[in-house]
């Protein structure tokens, strides 16, 4: 592993679910319902627990590990695919679905505030490492002058990757330690680099028309790029288990009902730790 100074390394970085977590920008949306699940909805102490999740690796690990131990305490699980990140908020408010598992505590709480919902976490379960690949450019120690990065565009994962480069030393930010920090917050920019704000789910397919890409985890998976293979990426030590781990939520008053427990145990558990070490390596770390 080459060494970026004493303390931060290219491979393993000191930053940060957004949902995973990539995310799509919050700008105009309005609260859909209560915190508490309407009268004839699903709820979470039925004998099917139904859950909102992103399609990889949220709806993997539901169906591949979760399910079949549920299954052994006489728990279904019905896992419903979602490929945008607002809509489980709105179904899991509603009482459409028990809970959803997609998005970090970070956007969490940006959704709440925005929307004037009461979403909780019931448990912090994993987090994707946020990273650096290469586009038209694969030299960092020797970035040119103008390069252009693409980096997520909403509020709480544009903020996640400035932090990143700025742990490169490529950047510095007005205030080094905001979340929500956008490129108008840069203070020191050397390389005179170039910002292309993209929705999340976009920034894998612009790899060939930019120089460099900081990726969500979930949709650097999607694509199949790996932390591995990556220039730079976030540490372990990081604020990423913190405020980027990836959430199980649910409306105020159901994380402590039965069905949610028993998903929130089997998923922080020693023997998921070693299902996501087997399946998934470095693109997703346990966050307990």
């Amino acid at each position: 592993m080459k060494n970026f100074n004493a303390s931060v390394s290219r491979r393993s970085l000191l930053t940060s679910f957004a949902a995973g977590l990539g995310v799509v920008a919050l700008g105009g949306l309005t609260a859909c319902g209560g915190s508490s699940a309407p009268a004839g909805s699903a709820t979470a102490d039925s004998a099917v627990l139904t859950v909102a999740a992103s399609p990889a690796p949220h709806a993997e690990i539901l169906t591949d590990f979760a399910a079949p131990l549920l299954a052994k305490q006489g728990i279904k699980l019905k896992v419903k695919e979602y490929t945008d990140y607002i809509q489980p908020n709105k179904d899991t408010s509603a009482g459409s679905v028990d809970a959803n598992y997609f998005q970090h505590i970070t956007y969490l709480e940006d959704y709440n505030e925005k929307n004037g919902t009461d979403l909780v976490s019931a448990g912090l379960i994993h987090y994707e490492p946020f990273a650096v690949y290469a586009g038209a450019s694969d030299d960092l120690d020797n970035i040119s002058d103008g390069a252009t990065v693409a980096i997520p565009n909403d509020p709480t994962n544009e903020g996640r990757a400035l932090l990143l480069l700025q742990d490169l030393g490529l950047i510095t930010l007005s205030d080094p330690e905001n979340l929500e920090s956008t490129p108008k917050d840069i203070k020191e920019n050397p390389h005179n680099l170039k910002f292309q704000e993209l929705e999340a789910a976009a920034l894998p397919r612009a790899l060939s028309s930019v120089d460099f890409a900081v990726i969500n985890g979930n949709y650097a998976i999607e694509a199949g790029y790996h932390v591995a293979d990556a220039l730079a990426h976030e540490s372990s030590d990081s604020l990423a288990v913190e405020r980027y781990a990836n959430i199980i939520c649910v409306a105020k008053g159901q994380e402590d009902s039965k069905g949610i427990k028993a998903l929130v145990k089997v998923l922080t558990s020693e023997d998921f730790k070693a299902y996501l070490a087997e399946n998934y390596g470095e693109d997703v770390l346990p966050a307990f």
